[in-house]
């Protein structure tokens, strides 16, 4: 939606359908809000528009206290963009910015920091250190807002360098001392469980638009778990995921609750909302890291409108999509660890947790290990398929971090002997979360573009072959 007059449509009509794809800010008051702010709509002439946080905090806007624009699902576009903002959009969530830099961003996108700087600004009204800055700071008022850690140890587990970035951040986003913002911590909504210190974990929201059909995605993870790695427990409609993962900085336990349905009416079906989570991290410098790792796998930053009214126009599909709405096509907390599985399959991938997977110090519950990096398993079974993969993983000869390019590694992916066209589509879909992968070979209708991952989904769940 790139016309303003558009835009202002949707905020009359506090379209939540649009919250994350742009914000609005309001000139006479200097707050800047999401789509679906409830607070009363401006006139036209005091309103702008700014397709990121970043920019209507650039131009000098603070957060709204009322609809929290900073705690949006991101904008579906960076899933689907698979150009250099895109990618950047996706490292920049990742923590890129904060662990390397934006020498090490560009790197990895392979252009200089002055033209990542240059494309940024001009797309997206901030530039890289803009986006990390905004970024940190919605983790900063998280760790706020839910732990009753020390406000120097909420700063740098946020991010910041130092205390007095720190504060200086926290005044101009928030218009409150990091004190004050603590002290706003709405009640109503409060997510359970305000700790003392992270040894309880730490108590997410992770925001989602339109609706989610959860029972598909906690169907699929309850069939793929790997034991030791995952667990899937409780009853339909009410389950916990829980999984290790491994982080920049060290190490985690997620645990994710399948929200208990709102109504009968479609058993699994919630119109905008979130999943309850909660993190156990041996370094909070991880948080940023692992909740955007978290939305990936749950694919939560999808837009469920656009999918639908794409699929659900097909005869074939309308039935499936009427059946699901909301469903996603979920991608990989880990994107190694999802491809050595889609080579190796579930009892080989247990076998190899078993005898290279570490061990976490804690055992919790069921879950007592790591994945093993792709190095160590390199060096233990160098032959074959996954030897060649797991290579080439560890020496970087193939990326499938949260900014590669996705036709680069897919090329990488066939070239590497024993890896067939089928398992590297798998890899490219769920690793790599490509919304529009095929199987190789079929033949499948242009309108179901660029959503095809969603609409093999839709077949899958209903018992349904892939085509060929």
């Amino acid at each position: 939606m790139k016309d303003e007059d558009s835009r202002y449509e949707a905020v009359r009509s506090r379209d939540a359908r649009f919250d994350g794809e742009f914000f609005f800010a309001v000139e006479t008051t200097g707050v800047y809000c999401r789509p679906s702010c409830p607070a009363v709509t401006p006139k036209r002439q005091n309103v702008r528009f700014f397709p990121t946080a970043a920019a209507a905090q650039g131009s000098g806007f603070r957060a709204c206290r009322r609809c929290r624009p900073d705690a949006v699902p991101g904008s579906a576009a960076w899933d689907v963009r698979a150009d250099v903002a895109g990618r950047a959009m996706r490292l920049i969530g990742d923590g890129i910015v904060d662990r390397e830099g934006v020498a090490g961003l560009a790197a990895r996108l392979g252009y200089s920091a002055r033209q990542v700087q240059r494309q940024l600004t001009a797309e997206l009204g901030a530039g890289p250190v803009a986006l990390a800055r905004a970024q940190r700071a919605h983790t900063a008022r998280v760790l706020l807002q839910t732990t009753g850690l020390p406000i120097t140890q909420v700063a740098f587990a946020a991010g910041f360098a130092s205390v007095r970035q720190f504060n200086d951040t926290i005044r101009a986003v928030y218009a409150r001392t990091p004190t004050e913002l603590r002290a706003d911590a709405p009640r109503a909504g409060r997510p359970a469980g305000r700790t003392a210190a992270p040894s309880a974990g730490i108590p997410l929201r992770l925001a989602h638009r339109g609706p989610y059909h959860a029972t598909t995605v906690f169907d699929l993870l309850a069939e793929e778990a790997v034991p030791g790695v995952e667990e899937v427990t409780g009853p339909p409609g009410d389950r916990l995921y829980r999984r290790t993962l491994r982080l920049p900085h060290g190490s985690a336990v997620a645990a994710v609750a399948e929200r208990a349905p709102a109504s009968g009416r479609g058993g699994a079906t919630h119109p905008g909302g979130w999943l309850d989570a909660r993190l156990h991290l041996t370094d909070l410098r991880d948080l940023t890291t692992a909740v955007q790792r978290l939305r990936r796998l749950f694919d939560l930053d999808a837009d469920p409108y656009a999918v639908d009214a794409r699929l659900g126009a097909d005869p074939r599909l309308a039935p499936l999509v009427a059946a699901r709405p909301g469903l996603r096509s979920p991608g990989a907390a880990d994107p190694g660890e999802l491809a050595v599985r889609a080579l190796a399959g579930p009892r080989r991938a247990a076998e190899l947790v078993r005898r290279y997977g570490k061990t976490l110090d804690a055992p919790s519950g069921g879950l007592t290990h790591l994945f093993p990096e792709p190095a160590v398993l390199a060096g233990a079974e160098p032959g074959g398929a996954l030897g060649a993969l797991t290579t080439a993983l560890a020496d970087g000869a193939l990326r499938l971090d949260a900014g590669a390019d996705r036709d680069e590694a897919y090329r990488a992916l066939r070239d590497l002997p024993g890896l067939d066209a089928r398992t590297a589509a798998v890899i490219r879909t769920r690793a790599l979360a490509d919304p529009d992968v095929a199987p190789p070979g079929a033949e499948l209708p242009d309108t179901w573009r660029p959503w095809r991952s969603y609409a093999l989904r839709h077949l899958r769940a209903a018992g349904e072959p892939d085509p060929r």
